[in-house]
């Protein structure tokens, strides 16, 4: 094949994807989450896929599907036809954290994806169930001390970020608690405010309606500077132990191979509806960074940077899942 041909078929490609972009969407588009209904990335997907659907002129219908922290829904997300019609809402635990955890995955984390936009960064909170009889994070650290091996913490599962958060606060905090995994944010909160755990370092929005009506007790949140919406809540570095700090993301992906053209459509889409008045309060209430808008090639970017940095932290904490 001479040069001639070559330029020949790029200009057909690059006309073709213009083309499906232009007709693009002619029919409702799915948005796979990984987790139960209640999780934070559900939380996030609900938000959104409503006023894109409008947009776009489009039912966006949610799809969970939850199993093994994310990764069968990301798995089926990476076989789907690459046209726009299959979506994902996905995770730093499932896009980043996986790939050094896992010893086999159904996907690749960055060659069968198509990275859309990153929709929402937030962070976490260690909360307790108000029975436990402390109230600091000062408290909480000598409380367990005294108890090792007696308290127990749940996370939306193996590897997740409320997983990581509560590994990280065991070594750096001293203390020996135990993790139970559950398939998802929403089956872990409602043990934990039925009071069947006492602890927990899941993400803002999943915490957050059960600390503003009283069945969590929030004691620091894992940021460098208290949250607007939480002024009463410290800091982890605040409340006695410096440096720990976690954020969760969440961001759309495509299956690889997506013409680019759909992508620029839909990470345009989704950054008015992220602006919009109606949506944007609503992120903001769950803690979402006001900064968290991302073109593609810098949601990829992040993608690439936080599989190594987690890497890092599940080698340094001794996990592995086979």
């Amino acid at each position: 094949m001479n040069k001639q041909h070559i330029v020949m078929l790029a200009l057909l490609a690059a006309y073709a994807g213009a083309t499906c972009a232009q007709s693009y969407p002619a029919r409702p588009i799915r948005m796979v989450v990984g987790f139960p209904p209640g999780g934070g990335t559900d939380v996030v997907a609900r938000i959104i896929a409503p006023r894109l659907g409008e947009q776009l002129g489009q039912t966006v219908i949610i799809d969970n599907r939850p199993g093994a922290t994310g990764t069968v829904a990301a798995g089926t997300v990476a076989n789907a036809p690459p046209d726009g019609y299959t979506l994902m809402m996905g995770h730093v635990s499932v896009n980043a954290v996986a790939p050094s955890l896992f010893a086999k995955l159904p996907y690749d984390a960055e060659k069968d994806f198509a990275p859309v936009t990153l929709t929402a960064s937030v962070p976490h909170f260690v909360s307790t169930h108000p029975s436990l009889p402390v109230d600091s994070l000062r408290a909480l650290i000598a409380y367990v001390k005294a108890r090792p091996g007696q308290l127990t913490f749940p996370s939306a599962g193996n590897g997740s970020t409320p997983h990581l958060a509560g590994e990280l606060f065991k070594s750096m905090a001293g203390v020996n608690l135990v993790h139970v995994p559950y398939k998802g944010a929403g089956q872990s909160m409602q043990d934990l405010i039925g009071g069947h755990h006492q602890v927990a370092f899941d993400t803002l929005p999943a915490c957050a309606p059960f600390v503003r009506n009283g069945r969590l007790r929030a004691l620091a949140v894992t940021t460098a500077h208290r949250l607007s919406e939480f002024p009463q809540v410290p800091t982890a570095e605040e409340a006695g132990l410096p440096g720990y700090r976690m954020t969760t993301w969440y961001g759309v992906f495509a299956p690889a191979r997506t013409p680019s053209a759909i992508v620029d459509r839909l990470h345009a889409e989704i950054a008015k509806v992220m602006q919009a008045p109606d949506v944007r309060p609503r992120l903001v209430e769950i803690g979402v960074d006001d900064t968290v808008t991302r073109t593609p090639a810098e949601f990829a970017a992040l993608v690439h940077a936080d599989i190594a940095r987690y890497a890092k932290v599940v080698r340094e904490a001794g996990l592995r899942i086979d």
